[in-house]
């Protein structure tokens, strides 16, 4: 896992917990759950959880090659979030260490911002506007970079262990691309 997902999971964590507490509404009221196609979209006011990977897998938006060209790094796993439609992908230089991972978010526009100002805070990142149309931030983030844009309600969240926001960058220019977001 790398560093910016590791320092953030604690603060995530708390964040669930009191998101769980403060919901004031018993949890045998819920009459409907989510299906695995929308698992990624969420219409609250706050982000919901950064994806952890799954199972092994393709990344159905993005190739190996490209990563591994774009970052600089060979690919040699790749790992999946249960999120559907898009699953987050997680290319991995090594069995263990994640070189790159992708979170494609979709759902209100309030969250897609939300998701954006978590993974690259407005106060401490670089103004984002690539591609035309969507707007976050880049920020080089403790042994690496994260590069966070959304438009309407989706967001496309990069992070990568590379210093250099404009790899992270590119990443997310192609992702969109791919999706035709």
């Amino acid at each position: 896992m790398n560093r910016a997902l590791r320092n953030a999971l604690p603060s995530l964590l708390v964040l669930g917990v009191l998101t769980a507490c403060g919901s004031g509404e018993p949890a045998a009221t819920k009459t409907s759950t989510p299906s695995p196609s929308t698992q990624n979209t969420q219409t609250s006011a706050g982000p919901p959880p950064v994806p952890e990977p799954t199972g092994d897998g393709t990344c159905p938006y993005l190739e190996s090659a490209f990563v591994a060209e774009a970052n600089g790094q060979l690919v040699r796993k790749v790992r999946l979030s249960a999120d559907r439609p898009d699953p987050a992908c997680f290319f991995y230089a090594d069995a263990t260490d994640v070189q790159l991972s992708v979170w494609v978010f979709h759902g209100d526009p309030k969250t897609a911002k939300a998701v954006v100002d978590r993974a690259a805070p407005v106060a401490e990142s670089s103004p984002a506007s690539a591609p035309a149309g969507w707007a976050g931030g880049a920020l080089a983030v403790g042994e690496g970079a994260v590069y966070a844009v959304a438009k309407d309600g989706d967001a496309v969240v990069v992070n990568s262990n590379q210093k250099q926001t404009i790899k992270a960058k590119r990443i997310a220019e192609t992702v969109i691309g791919n999706l035709g977001l």
